[in-house]
């Protein structure tokens, strides 16, 4: 089994150059046309000289996260920035929703437990007086 790891690594390499070659707008392809991208990929690609150039010469520089000019998305839609969650309107407007119906919850549950409470104190006091139906605890 081992003796095939090669061959599945060098397949796989293979594969995802090809998919992330046809994949990429034709605006953002390095160096060469898209289509020779591909037969380079698709004719060497079993001694990994077209994908190894595909990855290092022809696919599109990604963004650093120390900045930069960002790469043109070639009508991918609108370049969309990570926020931290603290920052995030959305994110905070979905906490205090949230919050408002934790608190509707509670009191509901505290309104539950009082009724409860009164419930076993009448008990009790009815026990205590001979009226309660239930049976002595024995012990």
């Amino acid at each position: 089994m081992l003796r095939y790891l090669p061959f599945l690594l060098i397949l796989a390499l293979w594969i995802y150059a090809f998919i992330d070659c046809l994949n990429t707008p034709e605006n953002q392809v390095r160096g060469l046309p898209k289509l020779a991208w591909v037969f380079i990929i698709l004719l060497f690609g079993e001694v990994l000289i077209g994908p190894v150039a595909w990855l290092v010469a022809g696919r599109p520089r990604r963004e650093h996260a120390g900045g930069g000019a960002p790469w043109p998305r070639g009508g991918r839609g609108p370049d969309r920035k990570w926020v931290a969650p603290d920052d995030n309107p959305e994110f905070l407007r979905s906490l205090k929703d949230g919050n408002k119906n934790d608190e509707a919850l509670l009191k509901d549950w505290e309104a539950d437990l009082r009724r409860r409470e009164e419930e076993l104190r009448r008990k009790e006091n009815g026990s205590s007086d001979g009226e309660g139906n239930n049976p002595p605890a024995k012990g």
